[in-house]
């Protein structure tokens, strides 16, 4: 095992709200990360909180829709380190709370591309490097939205369709890639306040993003191919 500084993350959606969260969280635990944006500015330094002290993480370019993006940004990744230890995929859109009964195509492609083409994009592109290095941790940013077992609302059905498949696909790559070493799983940050949970919502960023960083950081013996929410397991 590598000591924790010698890490490597690249988080997805990392501009604001969860994802940048949880660059911020696995920096300040000594994690290198690189922060994926389709803005891509400076390099950023994230506020600890209410301390003077920082974090330095690097962003960089990635459309997790952009086949090209991917490569290149994973490529970068790669260039700058040499590895890459933890994917966390948080990137993520909604089709808003529209009647399923008039479905939406253009709005459920896009939905269904970003948070779920995008995921096994990214999936695809760094589990060699992982491979190569018999350790891997991949996070999916899922949704209790779209457990079947919570499931007793329409609302936003793209969003809770793609979430369902985003646990689907957590479980297909847990199995495929059982016994390398790398950890697959899936985390609901639950109803958080962000710019897509709204300003309502009852949970904190740092409530949000505290088990995709749990996972984010398993030990060898932790678990694959699970939902979590508040480190317990979800029910799917």
């Amino acid at each position: 095992m590598r000591a924790s500084e010698d890490r490597v993350a690249l988080v997805t959606g990392a501009s604001r709200g969860i994802g940048r969260e949880i660059a911020r969280q696995l920096s300040a635990r000594g994690i290198s990360v690189c922060a994926g944006v389709r803005n891509h500015g400076p390099e950023s330094l994230i506020a600890e909180g209410n301390s003077a002290a920082s974090v330095l993480y690097r962003e960089i370019a990635l459309d997790v829709t952009q086949p090209d993006s991917v490569r290149e940004a994973v490529q970068a990744v790669l260039r700058m380190f040499g590895r890459i230890d933890i994917l966390v995929n948080n990137a993520g859109i909604s089709d808003g709370d529209h009647d399923a009964l008039r479905l939406d195509v253009e709005a459920f492609k896009n939905v269904m591309d970003v948070n779920v083409l995008g995921a096994w994009r990214l999936c695809e592109s760094v589990i060699p490097a992982m491979t190569a290095n018999n350790y891997g941790r991949i996070v999916n940013i899922s949704s209790t939205l779209g457990s079947l077992h919570h499931l007793n609302r329409a609302t936003e059905p793209a969003y809770r369709v793609s979430k369902a498949a985003i646990n689907a696909l957590t479980r297909v790559f847990a199995a495929r890639l059982s016994g390398t070493g790398i950890l697959v799983n899936a985390a609901s940050p639950g109803w958080v306040r962000t710019d897509l949970g709204g300003p309502n919502a009852p949970r904190s960023v740092q409530q949000g993003a505290d088990t995709p960083v749990w996972l984010a950081t398993l030990p060898e013996d932790g678990p694959s191919g699970g939902l979590f929410y508040d480190r317990a397991p979800l029910e799917w």
